[in-house]
């Protein structure tokens, strides 16, 4: 059964950091694009960062030159390193990926920063 496990969301200060992990089990992980996405309230869930098998990132322009999302294949886990946060950054974070026409998504952490 596959499952993916988001970790370190939490409370922080705008201009601080938070690391996001996301640990995936029951799937052929290191085949996989992983994503980032965020869903704020009241709004429509949005794509924050990608990343491809072969590591190569992708980032919405929100987030760009602020997020940096990378993956260790070995541990089954992707990361999102998220700094100089901003309150409009606050959203719940989902990580997901696509396989045989499915989409898989964790549960979720929530990012909040305060002003």
């Amino acid at each position: 059964q596959v499952q993916l496990v988001e970790s370190g969301g939490g409370l922080v200060q705008a201009g601080g950091s938070l690391r996001l992990s996301c640990v995936v089990s029951g799937s052929f992980f290191s085949l996989n694009t992983m994503n980032w996405y965020r869903q704020a309230p009241g709004k429509q869930r949005e794509l924050v960062a990608s990343i491809t098998s072969n590591g190569s990132p992708n980032y919405a322009d929100s987030v760009k030159g602020r997020f940096t999302i990378s993956r260790v294949n070995a541990e089954n886990t992707v990361y999102l390193q998220m700094n100089s946060l901003k309150p409009q950054d606050t959203a719940v974070y989902y990580c997901n990926f696509l396989r045989a026409g499915r989409a898989y998504w964790g549960q979720g952490t929530q990012v909040t920063v305060s002003s």
